[in-house]
Protein backbone atom coordinates (compact mmCIF):
# COMPACT_ATOMS: atom_id res chain seq x y z
CA UNK A 1 0.00 0.00 0.00
CA UNK A 2 1.03 3.01 -1.05
CA UNK A 3 1.81 5.66 1.64
CA UNK A 4 -0.30 9.09 1.85
CA UNK A 5 2.42 11.64 1.42
CA UNK A 6 2.83 13.77 4.45
CA UNK A 7 1.01 17.42 4.37
CA UNK A 8 3.51 20.42 4.12
CA UNK A 9 4.15 22.35 7.19
CA UNK A 10 4.17 25.96 7.08
CA UNK A 11 5.60 28.60 9.90
CA UNK A 12 4.77 31.99 9.45
CA UNK A 13 6.52 33.92 11.68
CA UNK A 14 4.66 37.43 12.84
CA UNK A 15 0.54 37.91 13.04
CA UNK A 16 0.43 41.32 12.07
CA UNK A 17 -1.21 42.28 8.48
CA UNK A 18 0.96 40.12 6.28
CA UNK A 19 1.34 37.20 8.88
CA UNK A 20 -2.86 36.96 9.65
CA UNK A 21 -4.01 37.53 5.84
CA UNK A 22 -1.26 34.97 4.25
CA UNK A 23 -2.51 32.71 7.04
CA UNK A 24 -6.27 33.21 5.93
CA UNK A 25 -5.02 32.38 2.43
CA UNK A 26 -3.39 29.30 2.75
CA UNK A 27 -6.08 27.63 5.17
CA UNK A 28 -8.12 27.20 2.45
CA UNK A 29 -5.53 24.76 0.85
CA UNK A 30 -4.30 21.03 2.68
CA UNK A 31 -1.59 22.48 4.68
CA UNK A 32 -0.45 22.89 8.31
CA UNK A 33 -0.23 26.23 9.37
CA UNK A 34 1.82 27.59 12.59
CA UNK A 35 1.22 31.35 13.13
CA UNK A 36 3.80 32.62 16.06
CA UNK A 37 2.60 36.11 17.35
CA UNK A 38 4.46 37.70 19.85
CA UNK A 39 1.65 39.80 21.31
CA UNK A 40 -1.91 38.78 22.49
CA UNK A 41 -3.74 39.40 19.22
CA UNK A 42 -3.59 39.62 15.94
CA UNK A 43 -2.66 43.23 13.60
CA UNK A 44 -1.62 44.80 16.37
CA UNK A 45 0.76 47.02 14.72
CA UNK A 46 1.64 50.57 12.32
CA UNK A 47 -1.61 53.02 11.99
CA UNK A 48 -3.56 51.90 9.69
CA UNK A 49 -6.63 53.79 8.59
CA UNK A 50 -7.06 53.82 4.81
CA UNK A 51 -7.01 50.81 1.70
CA UNK A 52 -4.92 52.93 -0.90
CA UNK A 53 -7.39 52.20 -3.19
CA UNK A 54 -4.87 54.29 -5.93
CA UNK A 55 -2.21 55.40 -3.91
CA UNK A 56 -3.58 59.08 -4.61
CA UNK A 57 -2.14 60.15 -1.22
CA UNK A 58 1.35 59.78 -2.66
CA UNK A 59 2.21 61.80 -5.36
CA UNK A 60 5.42 60.78 -5.46
CA UNK A 61 5.22 57.21 -6.11
CA UNK A 62 5.36 55.65 -10.10
CA UNK A 63 2.00 55.16 -11.84
CA UNK A 64 2.63 51.35 -11.68
CA UNK A 65 2.75 51.39 -8.31
CA UNK A 66 -0.81 53.40 -7.74
CA UNK A 67 -2.47 50.78 -10.72
CA UNK A 68 -1.29 48.02 -8.24
CA UNK A 69 -2.41 49.30 -5.03
CA UNK A 70 -6.17 49.62 -6.78
CA UNK A 71 -5.79 45.81 -7.75
CA UNK A 72 -4.77 44.98 -4.40
CA UNK A 73 -7.05 47.04 -2.35
CA UNK A 74 -10.30 45.74 -4.18
CA UNK A 75 -8.35 42.31 -3.11
CA UNK A 76 -8.19 43.62 0.29
CA UNK A 77 -11.97 45.06 0.11
CA UNK A 78 -13.57 41.73 -0.74
CA UNK A 79 -11.22 39.55 1.76
CA UNK A 80 -12.03 42.02 4.85
CA UNK A 81 -15.85 43.35 3.71
CA UNK A 82 -16.31 44.33 7.43
CA UNK A 83 -13.35 46.46 7.60
CA UNK A 84 -14.25 49.20 5.14
CA UNK A 85 -15.32 52.67 5.95
CA UNK A 86 -16.94 53.42 3.20
CA UNK A 87 -16.50 57.17 2.92
CA UNK A 88 -14.43 58.90 -0.04
CA UNK A 89 -11.28 60.95 0.33
CA UNK A 90 -10.66 64.57 -0.88
CA UNK A 91 -7.61 65.96 -2.16
CA UNK A 92 -6.59 69.17 -2.43
CA UNK A 93 -3.66 71.32 -2.93
CA UNK A 94 -2.21 74.26 -1.24
CA UNK A 95 -1.56 77.29 -2.69
CA UNK A 96 1.89 77.18 -1.38
CA UNK A 97 2.56 73.66 -3.02
CA UNK A 98 4.94 73.13 -5.85
CA UNK A 99 3.05 71.34 -7.75
CA UNK A 100 -0.74 72.10 -9.57
CA UNK A 101 -4.52 70.74 -8.62
CA UNK A 102 -4.22 69.31 -12.25
CA UNK A 103 -1.29 67.62 -12.24
CA UNK A 104 -3.02 64.84 -10.29
CA UNK A 105 -5.54 64.42 -13.23
CA UNK A 106 -3.67 62.22 -15.65
CA UNK A 107 -2.87 59.74 -12.75
CA UNK A 108 -6.73 60.01 -11.76
CA UNK A 109 -7.79 59.32 -15.70
CA UNK A 110 -5.11 56.29 -15.72
CA UNK A 111 -6.94 54.40 -12.36
CA UNK A 112 -10.45 55.60 -13.64
CA UNK A 113 -9.19 53.76 -16.46
CA UNK A 114 -7.67 50.61 -14.88
CA UNK A 115 -10.33 50.35 -12.15
CA UNK A 116 -13.35 50.30 -15.41
CA UNK A 117 -10.95 47.45 -16.98
CA UNK A 118 -11.10 44.66 -13.94
CA UNK A 119 -15.12 45.37 -13.49
CA UNK A 120 -15.06 44.21 -17.03
CA UNK A 121 -13.20 41.44 -16.41
CA UNK A 122 -15.44 40.85 -13.16
CA UNK A 123 -18.39 42.64 -11.61
CA UNK A 124 -17.10 41.28 -8.12
CA UNK A 125 -14.47 44.21 -8.76
CA UNK A 126 -17.00 46.76 -8.63
CA UNK A 127 -16.03 47.64 -4.66
CA UNK A 128 -15.75 51.50 -4.98
CA UNK A 129 -18.80 52.30 -6.40
CA UNK A 130 -19.03 52.78 -10.21
CA UNK A 131 -16.21 53.45 -12.44
CA UNK A 132 -17.70 56.62 -13.30
CA UNK A 133 -17.71 57.96 -9.88
CA UNK A 134 -14.29 57.23 -9.11
CA UNK A 135 -13.70 61.13 -8.57
CA UNK A 136 -15.36 64.22 -9.20
CA UNK A 137 -13.51 67.26 -9.31
CA UNK A 138 -14.84 71.15 -8.30
CA UNK A 139 -14.06 74.47 -8.90
CA UNK A 140 -13.33 77.02 -6.89
CA UNK A 141 -17.06 78.53 -7.59
CA UNK A 142 -19.07 75.35 -7.41
CA UNK A 143 -17.34 74.79 -3.51
CA UNK A 144 -18.90 78.24 -2.63
CA UNK A 145 -22.41 77.48 -4.00
CA UNK A 146 -21.65 73.56 -1.67
CA UNK A 147 -21.13 75.68 0.99
CA UNK A 148 -24.37 77.10 1.08
CA UNK A 149 -25.99 73.96 1.39
CA UNK A 150 -27.61 72.88 4.13
CA UNK A 151 -25.06 69.66 6.08
CA UNK A 152 -26.19 65.92 6.06
CA UNK A 153 -25.29 62.80 8.06
CA UNK A 154 -26.56 60.91 5.06
CA UNK A 155 -24.65 62.37 2.01
CA UNK A 156 -25.69 60.26 -1.54
CA UNK A 157 -24.05 62.14 -3.20
CA UNK A 158 -20.09 63.43 -4.04
CA UNK A 159 -21.82 66.72 -3.95
CA UNK A 160 -22.98 65.97 -0.56
CA UNK A 161 -19.74 64.70 0.56
CA UNK A 162 -18.02 67.55 -0.24
CA UNK A 163 -19.95 70.20 2.17
CA UNK A 164 -18.29 70.19 5.65
CA UNK A 165 -15.13 70.82 3.69
CA UNK A 166 -16.52 73.67 2.03
CA UNK A 167 -17.93 75.32 4.69
CA UNK A 168 -14.94 74.98 6.85
CA UNK A 169 -11.90 75.46 4.14
CA UNK A 170 -10.28 78.41 3.53
CA UNK A 171 -11.17 78.10 0.10
CA UNK A 172 -8.36 80.84 -0.76
CA UNK A 173 -5.66 79.25 0.60
CA UNK A 174 -5.43 76.01 -2.23
CA UNK A 175 -5.75 75.49 -5.59
CA UNK A 176 -7.98 74.44 -8.18
CA UNK A 177 -10.00 71.75 -8.91
CA UNK A 178 -10.30 70.01 -5.85
CA UNK A 179 -10.95 66.81 -6.19
CA UNK A 180 -12.65 64.00 -4.44
CA UNK A 181 -12.05 60.60 -4.83
CA UNK A 182 -13.64 56.82 -3.85
CA UNK A 183 -10.06 55.69 -1.66
CA UNK A 184 -11.58 54.33 1.50
CA UNK A 185 -11.20 54.34 4.99
CA UNK A 186 -9.97 50.73 6.47
CA UNK A 187 -10.33 49.77 9.91
CA UNK A 188 -7.23 47.85 11.64
CA UNK A 189 -9.31 47.30 14.89
CA UNK A 190 -11.67 45.20 12.47
CA UNK A 191 -9.27 43.46 10.29
CA UNK A 192 -7.88 42.15 13.53
CA UNK A 193 -11.05 40.48 15.11
CA UNK A 194 -11.84 39.34 11.15
CA UNK A 195 -8.83 37.24 11.45
CA UNK A 196 -8.66 36.39 14.72
CA UNK A 197 -12.17 34.82 13.84
CA UNK A 198 -11.35 33.37 10.88
CA UNK A 199 -8.45 31.48 12.08
CA UNK A 200 -9.95 30.71 15.11
CA UNK A 201 -12.18 28.50 13.26
CA UNK A 202 -9.79 27.30 10.60
CA UNK A 203 -8.68 23.24 11.89
CA UNK A 204 -5.20 22.99 10.50
CA UNK A 205 -4.15 26.34 12.02
CA UNK A 206 -2.12 26.90 15.35
CA UNK A 207 -2.24 30.02 16.54
CA UNK A 208 0.58 30.33 19.08
CA UNK A 209 -0.05 33.88 20.68
CA UNK A 210 2.22 36.17 22.99
CA UNK A 211 5.51 33.28 21.77
CA UNK A 212 9.15 34.86 20.26
CA UNK A 213 10.64 33.22 17.30
CA UNK A 214 14.27 32.14 19.39
CA UNK A 215 15.97 30.09 16.78
CA UNK A 216 15.29 29.63 12.98
CA UNK A 217 17.97 27.13 10.78
CA UNK A 218 18.36 25.23 7.25
CA UNK A 219 18.57 21.50 8.32
CA UNK A 220 20.90 19.49 6.12
CA UNK A 221 17.63 17.36 5.15
CA UNK A 222 16.41 20.68 3.84
CA UNK A 223 13.20 21.39 6.88
CA UNK A 224 13.32 24.78 9.08
CA UNK A 225 14.01 24.16 12.58
CA UNK A 226 11.98 26.49 14.24
CA UNK A 227 12.50 26.61 18.58
CA UNK A 228 9.68 29.12 20.35
CA UNK A 229 9.33 30.31 23.54
CA UNK A 230 5.88 31.01 25.46
CA UNK A 231 6.21 31.87 29.13
CA UNK A 232 8.52 29.75 30.38
CA UNK A 233 8.15 26.88 27.64
CA UNK A 234 10.38 26.22 24.84
CA UNK A 235 9.24 24.31 22.20
CA UNK A 236 10.87 23.08 18.30
CA UNK A 237 9.50 21.76 15.44
CA UNK A 238 10.29 21.46 11.98
CA UNK A 239 8.61 23.11 8.63
CA UNK A 240 8.82 23.16 4.72
CA UNK A 241 8.25 26.63 4.68
CA UNK A 242 8.85 29.74 6.49
CA UNK A 243 7.03 32.77 5.76
CA UNK A 244 8.94 35.80 7.66
CA UNK A 245 5.85 38.27 8.48
CA UNK A 246 7.72 39.69 11.49
CA UNK A 247 6.94 43.64 10.09
CA UNK A 248 9.43 45.47 11.27
CA UNK A 249 11.41 43.02 12.92
CA UNK A 250 11.31 41.58 9.68
CA UNK A 251 15.00 41.50 10.09
CA UNK A 252 15.70 40.08 13.54
CA UNK A 253 13.90 36.79 11.86
CA UNK A 254 16.45 37.47 8.67
CA UNK A 255 19.39 37.26 10.67
CA UNK A 256 18.25 33.88 12.48
CA UNK A 257 17.82 32.54 9.61
CA UNK A 258 21.25 33.94 7.87
CA UNK A 259 19.26 35.42 5.12
CA UNK A 260 20.93 38.56 4.63
CA UNK A 261 19.10 41.61 2.92
CA UNK A 262 18.49 45.08 2.60
CA UNK A 263 15.61 47.19 4.03
CA UNK A 264 15.04 50.36 5.64
CA UNK A 265 12.38 50.78 8.85
CA UNK A 266 10.42 54.30 9.97
CA UNK A 267 8.74 55.02 13.26
CA UNK A 268 5.59 57.20 12.32
CA UNK A 269 2.53 57.99 14.59
CA UNK A 270 -1.04 59.17 14.14
CA UNK A 271 -2.98 61.45 16.65
CA UNK A 272 -6.77 60.78 17.86
CA UNK A 273 -8.01 63.56 18.49
CA UNK A 274 -12.26 64.85 19.26
CA UNK A 275 -14.13 67.59 17.68
CA UNK A 276 -17.26 68.83 18.25
CA UNK A 277 -18.41 68.74 14.19
CA UNK A 278 -21.80 67.63 14.08
CA UNK A 279 -23.33 71.03 12.67
CA UNK A 280 -21.53 70.14 9.89
CA UNK A 281 -22.75 66.89 8.58
CA UNK A 282 -20.70 63.94 8.12
CA UNK A 283 -16.99 64.08 6.98
CA UNK A 284 -14.87 62.57 4.25
CA UNK A 285 -11.57 61.93 4.60
CA UNK A 286 -9.43 65.33 3.99
CA UNK A 287 -5.99 65.37 2.54
CA UNK A 288 -4.15 68.85 1.93
CA UNK A 289 -1.00 67.79 0.04
CA UNK A 290 2.40 68.94 0.84
CA UNK A 291 5.97 68.13 0.46
CA UNK A 292 7.00 65.18 2.92
CA UNK A 293 9.57 65.75 6.03
CA UNK A 294 9.07 69.60 5.61
CA UNK A 295 7.23 72.03 7.93
CA UNK A 296 4.37 71.97 4.78
CA UNK A 297 4.37 68.37 4.82
CA UNK A 298 1.31 66.74 3.97
CA UNK A 299 -2.08 67.04 6.41
CA UNK A 300 -4.48 64.11 6.61
CA UNK A 301 -7.76 64.12 8.21
CA UNK A 302 -9.56 60.22 8.81
CA UNK A 303 -13.00 60.76 10.59
CA UNK A 304 -13.94 58.11 13.20
CA UNK A 305 -17.70 58.49 14.48
CA UNK A 306 -18.91 60.56 17.31
CA UNK A 307 -16.66 63.22 16.39
CA UNK A 308 -13.29 61.38 16.76
CA UNK A 309 -11.22 61.76 13.81
CA UNK A 310 -7.57 60.60 13.14
CA UNK A 311 -4.53 63.24 12.68
CA UNK A 312 -1.11 62.81 10.39
CA UNK A 313 0.97 65.40 9.70
CA UNK A 314 3.85 64.52 7.02
CA UNK A 315 6.45 66.88 9.23
CA UNK A 316 9.20 65.50 11.74
CA UNK A 317 7.31 67.43 14.39
CA UNK A 318 4.02 64.99 13.98
CA UNK A 319 3.97 61.94 12.15
CA UNK A 320 7.61 61.63 11.21
CA UNK A 321 10.58 62.12 13.68
CA UNK A 322 14.25 62.89 13.80
CA UNK A 323 16.41 59.80 13.80
CA UNK A 324 13.10 57.68 13.11
CA UNK A 325 14.21 56.41 9.43
CA UNK A 326 17.09 53.57 9.91
CA UNK A 327 18.54 51.31 7.40
CA UNK A 328 20.44 48.02 8.01
CA UNK A 329 24.20 47.40 7.63
CA UNK A 330 26.26 45.09 6.70
CA UNK A 331 26.29 43.09 10.31
CA UNK A 332 22.36 43.09 10.30
CA UNK A 333 19.59 43.03 8.18
CA UNK A 334 17.49 44.62 11.17
CA UNK A 335 17.36 48.71 11.36
CA UNK A 336 18.64 49.71 14.35
CA UNK A 337 16.21 52.07 15.29
CA UNK A 338 17.02 54.53 18.17
CA UNK A 339 16.14 53.07 21.97
CA UNK A 340 13.72 56.40 22.20
CA UNK A 341 11.71 54.62 19.63
CA UNK A 342 12.03 50.88 21.04
CA UNK A 343 11.08 52.33 24.17
CA UNK A 344 7.42 53.70 22.64
CA UNK A 345 6.71 50.78 20.53
CA UNK A 346 7.50 48.69 23.96
CA UNK A 347 6.78 50.80 27.24
CA UNK A 348 4.24 53.38 25.51
CA UNK A 349 4.22 57.16 25.53
CA UNK A 350 4.81 59.67 27.78
CA UNK A 351 1.81 61.80 28.32
CA UNK A 352 3.45 65.21 27.66
CA UNK A 353 5.04 64.10 24.57
CA UNK A 354 1.41 62.82 23.66
CA UNK A 355 -0.26 65.84 24.50
CA UNK A 356 2.51 67.83 22.86
CA UNK A 357 2.64 66.36 19.09
CA UNK A 358 -0.90 66.33 19.19
CA UNK A 359 -1.70 69.84 19.51
CA UNK A 360 0.91 70.34 16.93
CA UNK A 361 -0.92 68.02 14.62
CA UNK A 362 -3.89 69.77 15.61
CA UNK A 363 -2.30 72.90 14.74
CA UNK A 364 -1.23 71.41 11.53
CA UNK A 365 -4.36 71.24 9.85
CA UNK A 366 -6.26 74.31 11.80
CA UNK A 367 -3.82 76.13 9.05
CA UNK A 368 -6.47 75.46 6.25
CA UNK A 369 -9.75 74.48 8.78
CA UNK A 370 -9.08 76.80 10.99
CA UNK A 371 -12.56 75.54 13.29
CA UNK A 372 -10.13 72.71 13.81
CA UNK A 373 -7.99 74.53 16.53
CA UNK A 374 -10.91 73.70 18.77
CA UNK A 375 -10.27 69.67 18.48
CA UNK A 376 -8.72 68.35 21.70
CA UNK A 377 -6.58 65.19 22.30
CA UNK A 378 -9.13 61.75 22.32
CA UNK A 379 -6.24 59.13 23.35
CA UNK A 380 -2.68 57.74 23.20
CA UNK A 381 -1.52 57.80 19.42
CA UNK A 382 -1.30 55.11 17.26
CA UNK A 383 2.12 54.02 16.06
CA UNK A 384 4.69 51.98 15.36
CA UNK A 385 7.41 51.29 12.49
CA UNK A 386 7.30 50.62 9.40
CA UNK A 387 9.70 48.18 7.09
CA UNK A 388 10.13 49.25 3.65
CA UNK A 389 12.43 46.57 1.30
CA UNK A 390 15.60 47.43 -0.17
CA UNK A 391 16.53 51.62 0.38
CA UNK A 392 13.76 53.71 -1.39
CA UNK A 393 12.03 55.41 0.78
CA UNK A 394 8.52 56.32 -1.42
CA UNK A 395 8.29 52.42 -2.01
CA UNK A 396 4.58 51.50 -1.28
CA UNK A 397 3.64 48.44 -3.57
CA UNK A 398 5.35 45.61 -2.53
CA UNK A 399 5.17 41.91 -2.18
CA UNK A 400 7.04 38.90 -1.64
CA UNK A 401 10.21 37.98 -1.80
CA UNK A 402 11.75 33.89 -2.07
CA UNK A 403 14.76 32.51 -1.53
CA UNK A 404 14.48 29.40 -3.36
CA UNK A 405 15.32 27.18 -0.58
CA UNK A 406 11.89 27.60 1.84
CA UNK A 407 12.33 31.00 2.95
CA UNK A 408 9.72 33.59 2.40
CA UNK A 409 9.69 37.35 3.45
CA UNK A 410 6.50 39.50 3.18
CA UNK A 411 7.97 42.71 2.67
CA UNK A 412 4.55 44.77 2.29
CA UNK A 413 4.43 48.39 2.77
CA UNK A 414 1.00 48.73 2.49
CA UNK A 415 -1.67 46.48 4.09
CA UNK A 416 -3.50 45.68 0.55
CA UNK A 417 -0.18 44.16 -0.65
CA UNK A 418 -0.74 41.13 1.68
CA UNK A 419 -3.23 39.13 -0.26
CA UNK A 420 -0.64 39.10 -3.59
CA UNK A 421 1.63 38.00 -1.25
CA UNK A 422 -0.80 35.01 -0.30
CA UNK A 423 -1.12 34.72 -4.24
CA UNK A 424 2.40 34.13 -4.78
CA UNK A 425 3.29 31.96 -2.46
CA UNK A 426 0.44 29.53 -2.92
CA UNK A 427 1.61 29.61 -6.59
CA UNK A 428 5.20 28.83 -5.48
CA UNK A 429 5.06 26.15 -3.14
CA UNK A 430 2.20 25.02 -5.55
CA UNK A 431 -1.39 24.72 -4.03
CA UNK A 432 -3.46 24.39 -6.44
CA UNK A 433 -6.92 22.29 -4.79
CA UNK A 434 -8.55 24.35 -1.83
CA UNK A 435 -10.29 22.03 0.47
CA UNK A 436 -11.11 24.60 3.22
CA UNK A 437 -13.77 27.30 3.19
CA UNK A 438 -13.32 30.63 4.38
CA UNK A 439 -16.45 31.44 6.37
CA UNK A 440 -16.75 35.06 7.20
CA UNK A 441 -17.85 35.86 10.78
CA UNK A 442 -20.97 38.11 11.14
CA UNK A 443 -20.73 42.15 11.25
CA UNK A 444 -22.26 41.77 14.60
CA UNK A 445 -19.13 39.39 16.15
CA UNK A 446 -16.35 41.27 13.75
CA UNK A 447 -17.62 44.57 15.38
CA UNK A 448 -18.07 43.72 19.04
CA UNK A 449 -14.50 42.32 18.72
CA UNK A 450 -13.19 45.02 17.28
CA UNK A 451 -14.15 47.55 19.95
CA UNK A 452 -12.66 44.99 22.82
CA UNK A 453 -9.62 45.40 21.01
CA UNK A 454 -9.70 48.77 20.87
CA UNK A 455 -10.66 49.09 24.46
CA UNK A 456 -7.65 46.43 25.51
CA UNK A 457 -4.99 48.50 23.37
CA UNK A 458 -6.60 51.69 25.11
CA UNK A 459 -8.07 53.76 22.16
CA UNK A 460 -11.63 55.16 21.80
CA UNK A 461 -14.44 52.44 20.54
CA UNK A 462 -15.44 54.53 17.72
CA UNK A 463 -11.89 53.65 16.04
CA UNK A 464 -13.28 50.18 15.72
CA UNK A 465 -16.99 50.79 15.01
CA UNK A 466 -18.28 51.29 11.80
CA UNK A 467 -18.04 54.48 10.11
Amino acid sequence: MDKKPSKKKVAIIGGGVAGSTIAMYLSKFDIEIDLFEQGTSLVNGPPICHLHAGGNLYREISDEQCIALLTESIQTAQFFPHSLNIRPTIIAVPKDDRAEASDLLPRLNLLQKHYLELIEQSKKNEVFGRPEDYFTTFTKQELFEIAKLEPTNQPRSMTEWMIPFAKTTDLEQIKYPVVIVQEYGLSVFRMASTAQLVLSEQSNVNLHLSCRVEKLNKQDNGNWFLSFSNSDTVTSCNFDYVINCAGFRTGIIDDLAQQQTKRLVEFKAAYVTHWNSDFFGKWPEVIFHGERGTPKGMAQLTPYPNGYFQLHGMTEEITLFKDGLSRSSELSSQPQLPEKFINKITNGWKESIQQERTEKAIKHLSQFISSFETASTAGKPLYGAQQIPGDDITLRAATINYDGHGYFRAEIVKASSAIECAKQIAQTIKLSTEINTLTQPSNDDVCHLAEQFAIERGYPVELAQTY
